[in-house]
């Protein structure tokens, strides 16, 4: 799935996106609202990745939703 067609269903993703990144918060999901480079940089500040790291791990989160 493209981070468009989830972007455009995050209310559903988000129970996903919790399950993987535990650490954010609710407000941390709102905040982020189904935007990538929100997301990106979210995981950057609470878990102090790397943009490389950070990068990967969405990719794998994005091949893991395929539908």
């Amino acid at each position: 799935m493209n981070w468009d067609q989830m972007e455009g269903k995050w209310t559903s993703f988000k129970g996903r996106v919790k399950e993987k990144w535990g650490k954010l918060t609710d407000d941390d999901l709102d905040v982020i609202n189904g935007r990538r480079e929100q997301l990106a940089g979210r995981l950057q500040h609470v878990y102090g990745f790397q943009k490389e790291k950070t990068e990967q791990q969405i990719r794998e989160f994005e091949k893991n939703c395929e539908c």
